[in-house]
């Protein structure tokens, strides 16, 4: 991805549970995570392998307001159009499904919005789960910390947690049992002290 050694330059990124990352080609899987900010995009696409390759859910109208940032997400990953307005829509369950039948990846922020602060969670919808156990892959949940406000060189916490495997799940239990993984994984967070060079321009760059 061309914006990797970018990413590397601006932020520190620390990466708990590398071992749960699949494997290059080793099937495919949805990835969840909390939301705290337009990094949490490109953390993601940092960390996960090139193959399968993993498509963000993206409001079309998001495609034309912040081009530059879908644009060097399409580099390395892809994206699944779903319009907000139009909950429990056919075509983007077809969309999804399709994207895991020949081989991709999905990655969902269960939130379906920012979070209000670092440490806390915001219920998760249910996407998710219908997806994973209709397409019979696991779920590979992620807590991403320091996102909320960026400056330059800050810590990214990032945990890889093990996969939920969806067989013979149902999707409210699913959604509760995805829920709760993220939680425990959430470090507790303070404000780091220091300089915070670019706080207000790196925090609203998208």
């Amino acid at each position: 991805m061309i914006g990797v050694p970018l990413l590397r330059l601006c932020f520190k990124f620390d990466v708990q549970g590398r071992e749960n990352i699949p494997r290059p080609r080793g099937g495919n899987y949805i990835v969840i995570a909390n939301h705290l900010n337009w990094l949490d995009e490109f953390a993601l696409l940092l960390l996960f392998p090139l193959e399968p390759r993993l498509h963000f859910l993206a409001d079309p109208t998001m495609l034309v307001t912040r081009k530059f940032q879908w644009w060097l997400v399409r580099t390395t990953g892809g994206y699944v159009p779903v319009v907000r307005e139009r909950h429990g829509d056919k075509a983007l369950f077809q969309h999804v499904d399709r994207c895991l039948e020949i081989g991709g990846a999905v990655a969902i922020f269960p939130e379906a919005n920012y979070g209000p602060k670092e440490g806390e969670l915001m219920p998760f919808h249910k996407g998710f789960a219908h997806f994973a156990i209709k397409a019979g892959v696991p779920v590979v949940p992620v807590a991403l910390s320091g996102t909320k406000d960026l400056w330059l060189r800050k810590r990214i916490g990032v945990v890889v947690g093990a996969a939920i495997p969806t067989a013979g799940q149902e999707p409210a239990a699913l959604t509760e049992l995805a829920f709760e993984r993220v939680k425990s994984m959430l470090p507790a967070y303070s404000e780091p002290t220091g300089r915070k060079l670019l706080r207000s321009r790196l925090t609203h760059l998208f």
